[in-house]
């Protein structure tokens, strides 16, 4: 079980696909886990808690609307004022709205920008503070392959991930004589739910931009996030992880 000197760590998205599969890779070092999700219904987030209490983790998980700065800030308060400090924060709550520009409606447009972005900086924010106080913390954020090169139907999810990498290398530069590294990755095509509802023609266009020749794995991103979140990677800040088989070089 969890004690108090395992690392906090809080995901937002955490209930499912590349979130879940990394709250389930921090279990191995039996850190205490917060996960923040949006879902309509429990179902996702209980089967999640249930994994990591299989692993010996007494995790938590809260419903919580991370592009609400308010809604945000309550739950960070929350946290902080039960464990003391939050060492990780994995910034990994998003959706897509995928349409041509043209038909792209400005709704389309802010839930993507809010979710996506916005939530990354109201969960950074809420968090910086208490780590410069401890001098010390890991920030990831998961960005996107089509932050770097676009794509078609995605303007709104590709401006948000872009986004994202334009605000992790901004905040690695503040916070770095602190003690705190601020990186992001960026998933080429992963297997998930969320790629799952892709027509097959569509996925067969993405896998002949893959040289390696297949899709990532969750458990592919979860490792690379792991990793830049451990000792191994002190000395890396300010920097975008690709893990995309290749699509972006």
């Amino acid at each position: 079980m969890n004690d108090s000197s395992s690392r906090v760590v809080v995901i937002t998205g955490g209930s499912k696909g590349i979130g879940r599969t990394i709250a389930l890779r921090f279990a191995h070092e039996k850190a205490r886990i917060v996960i923040l999700h949006y879902d309509v219904d429990e179902s996702a987030s209980e089967s999640t808690l249930k994994m990591l209490s299989q692993r010996g983790i007494g995790a938590e998980s809260h419903k919580v609307d991370v592009s609400s700065f308010a809604a945000v800030e309550g739950i960070f308060k929350d946290i902080l004022s039960r464990f003391q400090r939050i060492d990780v924060l994995i910034n990994n709550a998003g959706i897509t709205k995928d349409t041509l520009l043209m038909r792209m409606t400005e709704a389309d447009w802010d839930a993507v920008i809010n979710i996506n972005l916005k939530s990354v900086f109201n969960c950074t924010q809420n968090v910086i503070r208490s780590m410069v106080k401890q001098r010390g913390g890991k920030i990831v954020n998961i960005s996107s392959v089509v932050g770097q090169i676009g794509n078609a139907g995605q303007a709104n999810y590709s401006a948000s991930k872009a986004g994202i990498m334009g605000f992790t290398k901004t905040v690695a530069r503040e916070v770095a004589a602190r003690g705190i590294n601020v990186n992001a990755v960026a998933p080429g095509f992963i297997d998930t739910d969320m790629t799952a509802v892709l027509p097959e023609k569509i996925k067969e266009t993405f896998i002949q931009q893959i040289p390696l020749g297949r899709f990532g794995q969750p458990e592919d991103v979860a490792e690379t996030v792991y990793w830049l979140c451990s000792d191994a990677a002190s000395y890396i800040t300010g920097q975008v992880i690709h893990v995309s088989g290749g699509m972006y070089m």
